[in-house]
C-alpha cells in the first residue's frame, strides 16, 4: 500500500451483492491509479464479503474492514480514520463512476488547493420494460467556478450527494467533520454535507457528471419508509453543530430553508400513516422557526413559501393538498 495515495475512496457495504461488482470494477479501472479503496463490510449477510475478497485478491489497493453491523455513520467514521489519502471520496456500493472522474476532480482540487470539489451526477435506473439503463443528468452545478460556500448560499440547497465530490482529508480532520453514528439511521449525508459547506474556505464546482446514482435499488434507504425520523435527527445534529461552533446566527436561516425542502421530500416518500405522524413534527418545527424569525421569504421559491405559510396557518388544508400531490405524482 502506498504511504499516502492521492485519493482514498470509501465504500460502505451492506447486503448489496447484486450491484457490488459493477461498483468495484468502476473503481479499479480509474485512470487515476494512485488510490486506495477502503471497503467497509457492515455485517452483510449475503455474498457481499466474498465479492470484496475476490476483488481484493486481484488488486492490492483494496482494503477491507469487516465488522458487525453498526450502521452507516459508524462505518464511515471508521473508514475516515483508516484513510491515508490526500483527498477522500465516497462511492455507494450500488452506484458506479466514470473512468476519468477522480483524475479530473483531483487535478481541479490541486490546482485550486481546494477543500473540496463538487460535481453533478446521473440519476440512473433500469427500464423495467426494456431492461436498458437510463441516465438523467442533474444540473445543480451550472458552471465551473471556485467559491467560498458561505458566500454562495445556494450550494446549501444542493442535494446532499456527498459521493459526487472529493474532500481534502486534512480539512475534514482539522475541523472534526464526521458522521452521526446513530445505529440503523439513514440520510447521514445531510449533516456531513452541511458541515462541509459551512466550514470550507474554498470549493471548486464542476458541471461534469461522473457518478451514476442508482434510484431503483429496492434495498436502498431512500426506499425504506420505516426510517421516519432520521431526517429529524440529522437536522438536530446540524443545529447542535451550529450552536456549538457559534455559527447559528449566521447560518440558522440557511439551515431552516434547507430543512423545509428535505422535510418535504421525506413527507412525500412516506406511506399515509407515517406521513401523518411526520407531518406533526414538520409543522411543529416550522411554527417554532417562524416564531423565532428564522424563516425568510428570500430563501424560498414562491411555491415553497406559499406551502410553508399554509402548513403553519392552515394545517388541515396543507395536509390535504400535500397528500393530493403525492397521490397524483404516484399515479403519474
Amino acid at each position: 500500500m502506498i504511504a499516502q495515495p492521492k485519493l482514498s475512496i470509501l465504500v460502505p457495504v451492506y447486503n448489496v451483492e447484486k450491484y457490488l461488482a459493477q461498483c468495484l470494477s468502476s473503481l479499479v479501472g480509474q485512470s487515476l491509479q494512485d488510490i486506495e479503496i477502503i471497503c467497509i463490510n457492515d455485517g452483510s449477510t449475503d455474498g457481499s464479503l466474498a465479492i470484496l475478497q475476490r476483488f481484493a485478491k486481484k488488486d492490492s489497493r483494496i482494503a477491507i474492514i469487516d465488522k458487525e453491523n453498526t450502521g452507516y455513520g459508524d462505518s464511515m467514521n471508521k473508514a475516515l480514520k483508516r484513510a491515508h489519502g490526500e483527498y477522500v471520496s465516497i462511492l455507494e456500493p450500488d452506484d458506479w463512476i466514470e473512468e476519468n472522474a477522480y483524475k479530473i476532480m483531483y487535478q481541479a482540487a490541486k490546482k485550486a488547493n481546494a477543500d473540496l470539489v463538487k460535481t453533478n451526477f446521473y440519476r440512473t435506473r433500469t427500464n423495467p420494460k426494456t431492461g436498458l439503463t437510463e441516465d438523467f443528468r442533474t444540473s445543480e452545478v451550472a458552471q465551473k467556478e471556485t467559491i467560498k460556500p458561505s458566500d454562495k448560499r445556494e450550494v446549501f440547497q444542493f442535494m446532499p450527494a456527498i459521493w459526487s465530490a472529493i474532500y481534502k482529508k486534512s480539512f475534514l480532520i482539522d475541523n472534526n467533520i464526521n458522521f452521526l453514528p446513530t445505529p440503523g439511521a439513514s440520510y447521514q449525508d445531510l449533516s456531513f454535507s452541511f458541515k462541509v459547506w459551512t466550514l470550507a474556505e474554498k470549493a471548486v464546482l464542476l458541471p461534469d457528471a461522473f457518478v451514476h446514482y442508482r434510484i431503483d435499488n429496492e434495498g436502498s434507504s431512500i426506499n425504506n419508509p420505516g426510517k421516519i425520523n432520521c431526517v429529524v435527527e440529522e437536522y438536530a445534529e446540524i443545529e447542535t453543530f451550529l450552536c456549538e461552533r457559534g455559527f447559528f446566527p449566521k447560518f440558522g436561516e440557511t439551515m431552516n430553508a434547507a430543512k423545509f425542502r428535505n422535510y418535504h421530500w421525506n413527507f412525500q416518500r412516506l406511506d399515509k400513516k407515517l406521513a401523518k405522524e411526520f407531518y406533526q413534527t414538520w409543522r411543529r418545527e416550522l411554527v417554532s422557526a417562524w416564531d423565532e424569525g428564522l424563516l425568510k421569504q428570500s430563501n424560498f421559491s414562491q411555491k415553497d413559501w406559499l406551502a410553508l405559510k399554509t402548513i403553519i396557518k392552515h394545517p388541515r388544508i396543507a395536509y390535504f393538498v400535500l397528500n393530493l400531490r403525492k397521490r397524483l405524482k404516484h399515479f403519474a
